[in-house]
């Protein structure tokens, strides 16, 4: 199996007749899923999305794909293939089409009217291209056929992307639900045929290779979410992601049977369900949903709250429920329900607000304690089975941390796929299938762009470093006034701290230090604001360390008169 090295360059030129694959997220992490194929100067992009952000990147709302690589040759991309609707495959469309607004979009019909809804807000309206499973077009030198697969979302696509170089089949994120809830099976007749005529390089959902055996079906969480409901004395609330439209069926037809009316809470939950709704895959009773604001006048056990921040997410609404800082409150008695699994990296947030839920009376019902979701990927079994039909010559995992991916590989490699013909890359690291074989080539930049409010890519790492510094250690201000020609104090200095646990008055024993420091420098002539800064700043620093044990953030201030 080969595997990015340090020492990549960036790839050579394209061999005439190559496929060249370059992953600019999802390798690696859970999300930002973009994956950009090159054949004969032509680019197709394949999911464009984004990745939440975790704790140690305070104040970033959005984690995007680097569009370096493209953004000189946004006129070569033939348009973006989206396999299904979820944020982490769609949500950095915006992002993409404010440089290059006409760049044509490709996907299924919910999957672009999600994605429409999106760019409306954004005040983009695309070119869009609706496509289902069995439909083939030709976007520029790439022949691609789409393949209906099984996932958490309707209307999921993977695609086969045809070249004279070969076959390459992205599966987007899928698994093999046998009864799932609206009938559409992953169609494995279909891969059987792809098979047939040749697959050259498999690009394979990692997420769940770790996990023995195979992903339950869908049903089965409908027996246990009435079992919930019959038993719930006041209100269900019920988190779940905004884009889940098969849990939420199973919701809305348990507050049918129930006698419960259900009100959903949060912008994209509203926009989305209201999408589902009227392109019919959301079948509502007439008189069923309400507005929220209607509630008050139902009983407290006629309710049910449909609502975003399964994942913890700080700003959504069941986190703003935990902390009391939500219009809905909280009472003893009320039922919550996280209908989803734990993306990687948001355990601590989610467990977080299950104790805030807990603290303020209510049961909550997660999949730690009942069989409230399962997962959307397909299981190791699932993949094996996979494989075995697929019989790829080159397989590539995409979609996973480094242990999913790892995981991945090893599942291809028991169903007979050499382990030279597998392929173990990361983000920004470019494989080209040259005469039938897959190998790393190089390697491009594939960084994080943060988004933080309206700002896109202005935010750093060394900007993140500060904000924990803030955070974690304070801040101490220094203010000192400086004759301009001789360097000398002639005011302060002042200090001053916010957040450090230090009292200002403590600081009285590191003014001669400072005194000290800057007489020293004013001797030696060095009269420069910003070396006195520097000076000031190893001072406080070296005084704080030895005697606190800290590392504030210091803010040192020269003025000069």
């Amino acid at each position: 199996m080969s595997h990015p090295h340090p020492e990549l360059g960036a790839p050579p030129k394209l061999p005439k007749g190559g496929l060249r694959v370059i992953p600019l997220g999802g390798l690696g992490e859970i999300g930002r899923n973009m994956t950009v194929f090159e054949f004969d100067g032509r680019l197709l992009i394949v999911d464009c999305g984004v990745l939440f952000p975790e704790e140690e990147q305070p104040g970033v709302d959005l984690i995007l794909p680097d569009f370096t690589i493209i953004r000189d040759r946004l006129d070569d991309i033939e348009g973006v293939v989206l396999t299904h609707g979820h944020e982490d495959h769609i949500g950095a469309v915006p992002y993409l089409l404010r440089l290059k607004p006409d760049i044509p979009l490709i996907g299924s019909k919910l999957t672009l009217a999600l994605i429409e809804a999106k760019l409306q807000e954004h005040r983009i309206r695309p070119y869009t291209l609706e496509v289902k499973e069995g439909d083939r077009e030709q976007l520029g030198p790439f022949d691609c056929e789409f393949v209906a697969v099984n996932h958490s979302i309707p209307d999921a696509l993977a695609v086969a992307i045809r070249t004279p170089a070969g076959m390459a089949v992205a599966t987007g994120d899928f698994k093999m639900d046998q009864l799932p809830m609206d009938g559409r099976l992953t169609d494995l007749h279909a891969f059987a045929r792809l098979s047939e005529e040749g697959i050259d390089l498999l690009l394979s959902d990692s997420t769940n290779a770790e996990v023995p055996g195979f992903v339950p079906p869908e049903r089965d969480i409908s027996n246990v979410l009435r079992n919930v409901f019959a038993n719930a004395p006041k209100r269900i609330i019920v988190a779940s992601f905004a884009s889940h439209v098969h849990r939420i069926q199973q919701i809305i037809d348990a507050a049918h049977e129930y006698g419960r009316r259900v009100a959903f809470v949060g912008r994209s939950m509203v926009r989305n369900m209201g999408i589902a709704r009227d392109l019919g895959y959301l079948r509502v009773p007439a008189g069923l949903v309400v507005d929220v604001k209607t509630l008050d006048d139902l009983p407290d056990d006629e309710v049910v709250l449909v609502c975003t921040g399964s994942q913890g997410e700080p700003m959504a609404a069941l986190s703003r429920m935990a902390n009391r800082d939500h219009q809905i409150r909280i009472v003893p008695g009320d039922t919550v329900i996280l209908a989803s699994s734990l993306i990687p990296g948001n355990e601590n947030a989610v467990y977080r607000v299950i104790n805030g839920l807990t603290r303020w009376g209510a049961n909550v019902v997660h999949k730690g304690n009942a069989k409230v979701h399962v997962s959307g990927h397909a299981s190791a079994g699932e993949l094996l089975y996979f494989y075995n039909i697929c019989r790829p010559k080159n397989l590539m995992p995409v979609h996973g941390e480094w242990r999913h991916l790892r995981a991945n590989a090893e599942l291809g490699a028991m169903t007979g796929i050499p382990k030279d013909h597998i392929v173990i890359a990361e983000d920004g690291v470019v494989v080209d299938l040259v005469d039938g074989r897959a190998r790393i080539t190089g390697k491009v930049q594939a960084g994080y762009v943060y988004v933080d409010g309206l700002s896109v890519g202005d935010v750093t790492e060394t900007s993140l470093k500060d904000r924990r510094i803030l955070g974690e250690e304070g801040i101490i201000s220094v203010f000192v006034v400086v004759d301009s020609s001789t360097g000398k104090i002639v005011g302060g200095p002042h200090v001053h701290a916010r957040g450090s646990g230090i009292d200002d008055s403590a600081f009285d024993a590191v003014l001669p230090k400072i005194d000290q420091a800057l007489n020293k420098s004013a001797q030696d002539g060095v009269v420069e604001p910003h070396q006195l800064q520097q000076l000031i700043r190893r001072s406080v620093g070296k005084w704080v360390s030895d005697t606190y044990r800290r590392r504030p953030m210091i803010l040192p201030v020269v003025v000069e008169v």
